[in-house]
């Protein structure tokens, strides 16, 4: 059997030698998928740029980009089809991702798709520079865009008005931290912008930048290492924010932006992605400001030269990643996070009052829900295109006590790096770019130029603006600027000329028609907003872009995310929601809805209506609702907030307290529309005091396998705080990959989650065997770390291997062969590395020219123009593979039959084998000899 795959590119050698890092991904298990038995075929299907390779301890799955990947916020990810494979590290080039695959089993090879942030990153088009999205049919043909609605109403107050007060900028370098799980110490550096001579203590703004490359020279070379090698330096990202802290600044806020250049170099092997480091990193800096207000005289100069802060009123504003960073730390300062993951052990001496999340990634999906947050969606963003910070609003509802406003920002024609300067082409040090993608086709929303994108400089203003928005309505306490972040539909004049559309949950809203299993809908369908099943998802498969608030998590399908789907072909059937219980509208002047239209649609109408428990029936009104501009590039299926007041309700004599059924009924003649939810609402902001709730954090238990006989372990988890709540945890089996999930009850002292496994012990080789499991919060409980389980770590020597030829001595025309054989079989595929070497004594040499030319073009990407040695090619290496349970493969270089005379020819060559490190190992030598046929 011959096991020969292509030989890797120098990009993709990187990655076939590097170790697997501390939390890399692993593939889940398919059990519907192709054997490992038939990897030769598998292979040669695979689709351009996608190759399996080995490493000592298991086998990989490779993909080779054919231009570098920018270092962006968006985690990579594998699919097959719709199914999450993993997310793979990726090689310091940019260029090749590697997941290991553990020895399972990996499914259709015609499904493979790298994504991130919901863009699809391979397949000609959809390169980087591309525009796929995954789904399973031809997206179809992009329309045009709807022209821009008119600017909203302004709101009487502008937070975006420079303040009074005169400002000074300055700078300060503290000693690096130690964070747990990061080799490299991680700097304690910081822009700081406050107001001069302000009265009393000011309230304190910190600001987070995300994840970005770290190093540049002077050739505009970047990279993404830690420390910055010599004839490098870092990237100033935390200097990008300076006109958001100037505009805050001047309205008497202190503030200072933090550098996190050392975790982003280094949380490509952290499995939250960074976002517990990133939150330790904050409160240390909270700390040394908490020192300075206390003590002002051993303060740096830059604290020194603004006034004092007052920790009691602290705002959080978080880019990308940044942005998970400082939910995480609004989190960890209302609950403690295991001591041993954390990388600030002391007091929290601070009190953190909202947070501004900016293009925020959310992979553990589980917000704060009891501090208030406003979350700035670019609609054009390009690298977490998907916009699932939408989740920091949606995955709010029912987990609190639902007083903190959650608010969700839509800035039509922002892209994801502009709200950062150094990150900006033009007005950054290191070298930038604009992160949406385009190709041949310009995008008629996004392209720079189009009428709806934004400027750098436009964005940026927009930006700060909607910042000093949350400062003043959540440090503050100012209602006047509410309507600007609740869904009102007012604007600040000094955003303009962009767009800016906000609805939010949360605040006085009385929660009505939350759409889950226990809802019966008629005239229209419940649908899930994660499932592979498109008959049961909310977004069909030809949608033509995506929904922010479909973003999917580490599980499809994913229970417990629902809306109500809306399809009509005629105006005039009613669709019909009705909860389990009757629900209370008492006190609310208004009935507030978030329905998705389709984008680039406009004038779709509803008549809304309410029934209460004795039958009475009142119209409310009639709401327009039109789509936002957006292409297949976009995420703009998203949630615009309609109000009608319930004043008709209260003339018909409805009960409000008992209503029992929601009517929406269509008025155009055909269309879609989803509803998200539907709320009571009242104006006003309420006091916002954090629930005791119960914390849960998953670890992940690494033991080994032992000799013989079965253990038990089970996933450590932790459950701290006060009170009891629920959550849902989902377990992957180890040896399937089947999800199953189930909501449970938490307090401390007692988890109520025991995911046993159970670790079979042998003395064959093989693979890490891992059971993950994940957890969310349902209702009265906070998530921290959502990841973890159990591994079972092979503790068995890889067999010996030896070779022998088989048929060694040729003519030409037919293959060269040798026998690898195993000192024993295995339970996991064994993997070893042919390398080339020159011919003893520098005789005549095999070259490419005497060998098969697809077999080159298979096993060395191309073909030189000239012949060259084997030895000579660049990277002359093939994988080798014994298949689990196997004791021996024969490999084979086929050889070729021409006209021309030559002298007997050699073929001298080594079996590498890998240490754990992924450094190759010097093994036995292999020869051969081709005669000339003629």
């Amino acid at each position: 059997m011959i096991r020969v795959t292509r030989a890797v590119t120098a990009a993709a050698a990187l990655v076939a030698l590097a170790a697997a890092s501390p939390g890399a991904a692993h593939a889940q298990p398919d059990p519907g998928s192709l054997s490992r038995t038939n990897q030769t075929r598998e292979d040669g299907n695979l689709p351009e740029g996608w190759r399996f390779t080995g490493e000592g301890a298991g086998r990989e799955l490779i993909w080779t980009s054919s231009a570098p990947v920018p270092m962006g916020d968006a985690r990579v990810e594998f699919y097959a089809g719709n199914r999450l494979l993993g997310r793979p590290e990726a090689t310091p080039d940019g260029r090749a991702y590697r997941l290991k695959v553990d020895g399972t089993r990996i499914g259709s090879a015609a499904e493979l798709r790298v994504m991130a942030g919901g863009r699809r990153l391979d397949a000609g088009a959809n390169a980087p520079g591309g525009t796929g999205r995954l789904s399973p049919s031809t997206p179809r043909e992009t329309p045009p865009p709807a022209h821009l609605e008119a600017q909203l109403p302004a709101n009487p107050v502008d937070p975006g008005v420079r303040g009074g007060h005169r400002t000074v900028t300055g700078e300060y370098t503290l000693p690096s931290v130690r964070l747990p799980g990061f080799a490299a110490p991680v700097e304690m550096r910081a822009t700081v912008v406050g107001p001069v001579g302000a009265p009393g203590k000011r309230p304190l703004a910190l600001f987070l930048h995300g994840r970005h490359a770290t190093c540049f020279s002077a050739a505009g070379e970047v990279t993404g290492e830690w420390p910055c090698t010599a004839g490098t330096q870092p990237i100033p990202s935390h200097q990008g924010y300076l006109r958001a802290q100037k505009l805050l600044a001047s309205q008497g806020y202190v503030t200072v932006s933090v550098s996190a250049n050392g975790i982003n170099g280094q949380d490509h092997a952290a499995e939250d992605g960074g976002a517990q480091a990133r939150s330790s990193l904050v409160r240390q800096h909270l700390a040394r400001w908490a020192d300075w207000a206390a003590k002002p005289t051993g303060a740096p100069a830059a604290v020194r030269a603004t006034s004092r802060a007052d920790l009691s009123r602290v705002l959080l504003v978080g880019h990308s990643r940044g942005g998970e960073g400082v939910n995480r730390a609004a989190l960890d300062s209302l609950s403690r996070p295991p001591a041993d993951q954390d990388g600030y052990r002391g007091p929290v001496r601070w009190t953190i009052r909202g947070n501004v999340l900016i293009g925020p990634t959310v992979f553990g999906q589980n917000p704060v829900p009891d501090v208030p947050s406003a979350t700035l969606l670019p609609g054009c963003d390009g690298d977490v295109s998907d916009l699932q910070g939408q989740i920091y609003v949606d995955g709010t509802r029912g987990v609190s006590r639902g007083a903190a406003l959650h608010s969700a920002v839509y800035m039509i024609g922002a892209n994801h790096n502009f709200f950062n300067s150094e990150w900006t082409p033009g007005q950054a040090k290191a070298p930038a770019d604009d992160d949406f993608w385009s190709d041949e086709t310009p995008d008629p929303v996004c392209t720079p130029g189009a009428k709806t994108r934004l400027t750098a400089t436009q964005q940026q203003a927009a930006g700060a603006t909607y910042i000093a928005a949350a400062a003043r309505l959540f440090v503050a306490g100012d209602d006047r600027v509410r309507p600007l972040l609740d869904g009102t539909g007012r604007r600040a004049p000094s955003a303009d000329p962009a767009r800016v559309l906000t609805h939010a949950v949360g605040a006085h809203r009385t929660p009505a028609f939350l759409p889950d299993p226990s809802v019966t809908v008629t005239g229209g369908r419940l649908c899930a907003q994660v499932h592979p099943d498109p008959s049961r998802a909310c977004l069909p498969p030809d949608a033509g872009g995506q929904s922010p608030h479909f973003a999917s998590w580490e599980a499809s399908p994913e229970p417990g995310r629902d809306a109500i789907a809306l399809n009509w072909s005629r105006a005039g059937g009613a669709v019909t929601v009705r909860p389990a219980r009757t629900v209370s509208l008492a006190g609310s002047e208004a009935l507030a809805l978030r329905v998705i239209a389709p984008p680039n649609t406009t004038g779709t109408e509803l008549d809304v209506a309410v029934v209460d428990a004795s039958g009475r029936r009142a119209g409310l009104g009639r709401a327009r609702v039109d789509g936002l501009p957006g292409t297949e590039r976009t995420a703009s299926y998203w949630g615009r907030e309609i109000r009608v007041p319930l004043s008709a309700a209260v003339r018909a004599g409805l009960d409000l307290k008992r209503v029992k059924s929601l009517e929406l009924t269509p008025r155009t003649g055909s269309g879609r529309a989803w509803l998200m939810d539907a709320w009571g609402w009242r104006p006003g902001t309420p006091a916002v005091r954090a629930a005791a709730l119960p914390r849960v954090d998953i670890g992940r238990l690494t033991v080994d396998e032992g000799d013989s006989g079965t253990r038990t372990y089970r996933v450590p988890v932790r459950v701290s705080g006060q009170g009891s709540g629920q959550v849902r945890v989902f377990v992957a089996q180890p040896d399937t990959g089947e999800l199953t999930s189930k909501t449970v009850t938490v307090r401390q002292g007692s988890s109520g989650i025991d995911v046993p496994m159970v670790v079979r012990g042998n003395t064959r080789y093989g693979y890490d065997v891992s059971q993950e499991v994940f957890v969310k919060a349902v209702r009265g409980a906070v998530v921290g770390s959502h990841r973890g389980g159990v591994t079972a770590r092979n503790d068995d020597a890889m067999p010996g291997l030896t070779v022998a030829p088989v048929a060694g001595d040729v003519t030409e025309g037919k293959p060269l062969t040798w026998r690898v054989t195993l000192s024993e079989a295995a339970d996991a595929d064994v993997s070893a590395g042919i390398e080339f070497l020159p011919v003893a004594a520098g005789g005549p040499e095999l070259s490419t020219a005497d060998v098969d030319r697809t077999w080159l073009e298979e096993n060395f990407g191309e073909v030189p123009e000239s012949a060259l040695p084997l030895s000579g090619m660049e990277m002359g290496f093939l994988s080798v593979y014994v298949p689990a349970g196997e004791a021996a493969v024969d490999i084979s270089v086929p050889t070729v039959a021409d006209a021309a005379r030559e002298p007997t020819e050699s073929l001298r060559a080594r079996l590498n084998t890998f240490d754990e490190s992924g450094e190759p190992l010097p093994g036995p030598e292999l020869t051969g000899t081709v005669r000339d046929a003629s």
